[in-house]
């Protein structure tokens, strides 16, 4: 149940390690936390970092993971990083002493053309092809700072165990594809479409550019087909008509869905997208809250004894164009210990009750909620995809 006083002090939960379906997980909800881990595992590397991130920034923590990946290359461990061209606005001078040291650098659609619109959202580090970092959080201060700072609330992990061994083949096949001239977007699209995540308990999804639903979107849209219960923390929220359905038939039939939303952001749009739904969803009887006290980042959701977890919104964009990887895990143990970080966040987020959701409206909020679903829901995705896959 959400606090009474919303904007209670809100402390960000300490890391906590868990073992699920034979694989190790440590997790890492403060931003502090998620910097030195980052940090410890670079210095860690004895023969190879491969790293990808969607947005990598030219302030001091970045020059602080920046020169750690300087130094492993140095001591002759191969780097290989790779950023987002869209995300990532730092120059390449500032990479530059990566370079110099033995590594190599190189921007996911660094030209200007129509796939410069598909973004690839994802972040994850692999470590000697052992252990992997991933989650939500980019390298920025942004990222790494407290509530108190109004950094973001976010959600990383490292994971050990048969998992990486996908993280290591992606990784691959992104590096060689990167290297291709020109747009070649068929090529990615082939990749996704050929992506096998197993049938095991642990599975790394892929979503992307394609013009059949990717893994992941398959997978969590089947997942959310038959659940008793959902619980799920995001970013940003404007997902298509269907998933919506789905969402609502949880509480229709019997089940639970609670669901917490961004307070605050650095794009009001995605929070005004976000409340054009509200209405529909408390007729169906899901539980909504908006985190209050300080920008929310994190995307995790909980279906049944099923936890996603990664870098995937729950937004058009997401689900259907950009590239994402969420990490799926069927084990009832790790479900039941993240509705507790859910919980957590719950004590200091606004209940969405039907009375609130009226008062917020008004006529103008009203508009406005509508232009943002609009513009986010619907023009960015639909430009998006029709310049991309020509649909």
């Amino acid at each position: 149940m959400a606090s009474d006083n919303p904007a209670a002090p809100y402390r960000d939960p300490e890391s906590f390690e868990l073992e699920a379906a034979g694989h190790c997980f440590t997790f890492y909800p403060a931003g502090r936390d998620r910097l030195s881990a980052l940090l410890e595992l670079i210095e860690s590397a004895a023969t190879s970092i491969e790293i990808f991130y969607y947005l990598f920034e030219e302030d001091g923590d970045g020059r602080r993971v920046r020169d750690a990946l300087a130094a492993a290359a140095a001591r002759n461990v191969r780097v290989a990083l790779m950023v987002d061209g869209f995300g990532t606005a730092a120059p390449d001078r500032f990479f530059a002493p990566i370079r110099e040291n033995g590594g190599s650098f190189s921007r996911f659609s660094a030209r200007w053309n129509v796939r410069y619109l598909i973004r690839n959202h994802q972040k994850f580090v692999i470590v000697d092809g052992q252990k992997v970092m991933a989650g939500g959080s980019n390298v920025s201060h942004h990222y790494f700072a407290s509530p108190e700072e109004n950094g973001w609330c976010d959600l990383s992990f490292v994971v050990t165990g048969q998992v990486v061994e996908s993280f290591v083949r992606w990784f691959s096949q992104l590096e060689r594809w990167s290297r291709v001239d020109g747009s070649k977007l068929r090529a990615i699209r082939l990749l996704l479409r050929r992506w096998d995540p197993g049938s095991g308990p642990v599975q790394l999804l892929l979503g992307g550019p394609t013009r059949i639903p990717s893994t992941w979107a398959r997978r969590i849209k089947r997942d959310l087909a038959t659940a008793r219960r959902l619980d799920l923390v995001m970013a940003y929220f404007s997902p298509p008509r269907s998933f919506r359905r789905l969402i609502s038939r949880i509480p229709r039939q019997g089940g639970e869905a609670s669901l917490i939303m961004a307070g605050k952001s650095d794009n009001g749009a995605t929070i005004g997208a976000s409340r054009m739904l509200y209405a529909r969803f408390l007729r169906a009887g899901v539980t909504l809250y908006e985190f209050q006290p300080c920008k929310l980042h994190m995307k995790m959701v909980v279906v049944d004894d099923i936890v996603y977890f990664g870098s995937a919104n729950f937004d058009m964009r997401s689900i259907r164009l950009n590239l994402e990887l969420m990490v799926r895990v069927e084990d009832a143990a790790l479900a039941q210990k993240m509705r507790g970080l859910v919980s957590h966040m719950e004590n200091s987020s606004e209940a969405i009750t039907m009375e609130v959701y009226r008062r917020k409206r008004g006529p103008l909020n009203w508009i406005k909620w509508r232009l943002s679903f609009l513009l986010v829901g619907i023009l960015d995705y639909t430009v998006s995809r029709r310049l991309n896959l020509g649909l």
